[in-house]
């Protein structure tokens, strides 16, 4: 957990961290959201851990008590930030909805403290996008404060994929709201 320190975000900046599991077509965990929620009012990072399938089973061979895995599967950055801004969108129609958006700045991470460690900052839409320049797992998330620190965004920053808009974004939705 002290290894994310290595994106450039001050540790005593970050709430409760949240994890991120993958979702089925009945089954979207939404637990996560208040925990974010809590964050954001009080101006904290939110580190999300993104979730891992190894060793598992599928419900047809569990049923039948056959030892057939599945192939191990890892979520990324690209898939935690869609399942955020869907969970976001459900929560908007039932009048819940406001904390975080497409635009809300975040940094995707992978293979924290390993030597082929890499970085990459922007919207939630963005970081969508981003699982290329990633590369392969393990990945995790953080989702910016309000109360980042100027010197904390210069950081990020100079991973963002586009800094003409997190340089608009920082100013409108960050800058000076410690």
């Amino acid at each position: 957990m002290s290894a994310i320190g290595a994106t450039g975000l001050q540790l005593y900046n970050f709430g409760q961290t949240v994890s991120m599991v993958f979702f089925t077509d009945s089954w979207k965990p939404a637990s996560f959201y208040d925990r974010i929620r809590e964050n954001r009012s009080i101006g904290l990072h939110t580190l999300v851990l993104l979730d891992i399938k190894v060793k598992e089973q599928s419900l047809e061979n569990m049923a039948r008590g056959r030892k057939i895995y599945e192939p191990p599967r890892y979520m990324t950055v690209g898939q935690c930030a869609g399942q955020m801004l869907e969970i976001e969108g459900l929560k908007k129609e039932v009048g819940e909805g406001g904390v975080y958006n497409e635009e809300s700045l975040a940094v995707g991470a992978a293979r924290v403290g390993g030597k082929s460690e890499r970085f990459v900052s922007g919207t939630l839409k963005q970081l969508c996008e981003a699982d290329e320049v990633l590369g392969g797992p393990l990945h995790s998330m953080v989702l910016l404060g309000r109360r980042t620190h100027e010197l904390e965004s210069d950081y990020v920053r100079e991973f963002a994929v586009d800094k003409e808009l997190w340089d608009r974004i920082w100013k409108r939705d960050y800058e000076g709201k410690q």
